[in-house]
């Protein structure tokens, strides 16, 4: 029971690190849902779709924190 708080945990607090990226990938799949259940929209190009958001938004993150890293290397 132990081994499952520290795994609950550890998922929690690795969404909850990076919030920003989190709503917006929740965000993206509602808006890619909405496309496919509103819309005639193929699933191959909602699965494109998906797949550049996401890519789109992991390099995003990555750059900001990669700024962050430099700034507070400079700053020391």
């Amino acid at each position: 029971m132990h081994i499952l708080k520290e795994v609950a945990a550890e998922l929690f607090s690795m969404f909850w690190a990076d919030a920003r990226m989190t709503t917006t990938l929740l965000v993206l799949v509602a808006i890619v849902a909405a496309l496919l259940n509103y819309t005639m929209i193929n699933p191959v190009g909602a699965g494109a779709l998906l797949l550049v958001g996401c890519l789109a938004t992991v390099i995003e993150a990555t750059v900001r924190q990669a700024r962050r890293s430099k700034q507070a290397s400079t700053t020391l």
